[in-house]
């Protein structure tokens, strides 16, 4: 079991293809940094991309119909964006969580079942429209809590290199 879990990230070959899909862009030096490092990580163990999408500007206090119309227009880009036959992951306030050591067993399953591309999605300020959520196959929570979007990319990009680790049988996950 530990050689067939092995070799989903150690066979260039068949490496996966992870990527991120993002509304907004990183401007804080210190996100920048982080996301940078755990990106450089992850290149030992897979194909890994960020998309980084225009977020619609709205004023301060845009109408529900404001919200909905950036989101509309957001989410053409976001499908645009998303690789063929990948396996999808919206990032949604209130979905179900898992732990880091779940989110690594789904990942590893994706890579042994064939499934060569992943591709998460992390909406803007005010979130993604219903059309992506619907045209993911899985919904995931980050946390209860509420994060700026540019931190959630920096640990969202963290836990997929410590999903590797966890994989590996590395103690970084210790």
């Amino acid at each position: 079991l530990r050689r067939q879990r092995q070799m989903c990230i150690r066979d260039r070959r068949t490496m996966l293809n992870i990527k991120i899909i993002c509304v907004g862009k990183l401007r804080e030096r210190f996100y920048i940094d982080a996301f940078n490092e755990y990106a450089r990580r992850l290149s030992a163990y897979c194909r890994f991309e960020c998309a980084e999408l225009n977020e619609t500007k709205l004023g301060d206090k845009p109408s529900d119909k404001e919200i909905e119309n950036a989101l509309v227009r957001e989410s053409a880009d976001i499908e645009k964006a998303i690789p063929k036959d990948a396996y999808v992951i919206a990032m949604c306030v209130g979905a179900k969580q898992l732990k880091s050591e779940e989110l690594a067993q789904k990942i590893n399953s994706l890579a042994l079942s064939g499934r060569g591309k992943i591709c998460f999605i992390i909406g803007g300020s005010f979130g993604m429209a219903e059309s992506v959520k619907q045209r993911a196959d899985m919904r995931l929570g980050m946390s209860e809590m509420t994060f700026p979007h540019h931190l959630a990319r920096v640990m969202l990009t963290e836990q997929i290199y410590r999903s590797f680790k966890i994989i590996e049988g590395s103690r970084y996950h210790k």
